[in-house]
């Protein structure tokens, strides 16, 4: 799984550990409702990796959402509540997966680490 982290909201660590944590949650459960139980379990078999990387803007985010849903890869997107930091809708983190890494790394591989 790819989280992608969409960095011109300015957020701090804090605040993108949590988002980040909301997103491999929310990536996982709509993952176990959509797709078989034995995919699920081979990315659970293979230590449920989750990398961070650094989206520079909305747009961006949006273009790797389209490309993952193209290639037939889960993707859940977060929506901030707006309690804290940053507005209410804004769009935090991208999660990308769980999937093999040969095919997350065809949409995300150009990307930076967080």
């Amino acid at each position: 799984m790819v989280l992608c982290v969409n960095s011109a909201l300015g957020m701090g660590k804090g605040k993108i550990g949590a988002q980040c944590a909301h997103a491999a949650l929310g990536a996982v459960q709509r993952h176990r409702r959509a797709q078989s139980e034995p995919a699920f379990r081979a990315w659970e078999a293979q230590g449920q990796a989750k990398i961070a990387l650094k989206v520079p803007s909305d747009a961006e985010l949006d273009a790797l959402e389209a490309a993952a849903r193209e290639q037939g890869l889960p993707t859940y997107v977060v929506h901030d509540a707006g309690r804290t930091q940053i507005a209410a809708g804004s769009r935090t983190v991208l999660a990308v997966g769980p999937a093999p890494k040969s095919k997350i790394d065809r949409v995300t591989g150009g990307l930076s680490l967080l």
